[in-house]
């Protein structure tokens, strides 16, 4: 059985890698495809079209897989939605998880548009009709070809939001850190725990107690039990 899944799994890869050229040709050089296979995030990048994040073969996945990995097959298709990437670039992207003829998921097929060259004509119309409105905040989002760069992005901005290093937060602001990094899928990355430990310079052992303890805390709040792998 397993076998099959596998064989049916590389099926479906290789049938949407042509895909992920013609689409990429459609929409012409704003545009990025990237197909992702999930059973190996930090080399999840099976093939990819057009350049607006810089992903190349055998690349890692985003925080935005990391997301999807961690919600396993209760994962949903995120579309369009416009975040920045961590060079200012503006992208509006969707990401369609790919599933297995179980229900399973296993990788996703991912577009990115450059919409900063149309966000900045559109713009200039309304400053010129006068009707010009302060642009949203965006979120950044981390796209790198290796796991660690994510990871450590990751760590990095929800430091940067408690304003301290690790020394200066309290228990509650701790444990608030490992349970931010855990809902954005971080620890459902294999050796994601000792990595966020040396970032933090912390042990493996006191990083694996506040995610515990963050995980319980949520569990608590709402009515489950503490679960899932790190």
């Amino acid at each position: 059985m397993r076998e099959a899944l596998t064989a049916e799994r590389d099926a479906i890869l290789a049938a949407l890698t042509p895909v992920v050229d013609g689409i990429a040709a459609t929409f012409g050089p704003v545009c990025e495809v990237v197909l992702h296979d999930y059973r190996k995030p930090e080399k999840s990048v099976v093939a990819v079209a057009g350049s607006v994040t810089g992903r190349t073969v055998g690349g890692a996945m985003s925080e935005i897989g990391m997301r999807v990995l961690s919600h396993g097959d209760e994962a949903a298709d995120e579309l369009n939605y416009v975040t920045r990437t961590r060079n200012g670039t503006l992208v509006k992207s969707s990401t369609m998880v790919l599933r297995d003829s179980t229900g399973a998921v296993f990788g996703a097929l991912c577009v990115n548009v450059d919409v900063g060259a149309v966000s900045q004509v559109h713009g200039l119309l309304g400053a010129l009709a006068g009707v010009g409105a302060a642009p949203a905040e965006l979120p950044t989002t981390t796209f790198g070809n290796d796991i660690d760069s994510v990871v450590d992005a990751l760590v990095d901005a929800h430091q940067s939001i408690q304003r301290g290093s690790w020394a200066e937060l309290d228990r509650a602001e701790r444990l608030e850190l490992f349970a931010g990094l855990d809902t954005r899928g971080v620890f459902a990355v294999r050796g994601a725990v000792e990595q966020v430990a040396a970032r933090l310079g912390i042990s493996r052992a006191s990083a694996y107690n506040y995610l515990s303890q963050a995980r319980a805390a949520r569990g608590a709040a709402s009515g489950t039990s503490a679960g899932g792998q790190a």
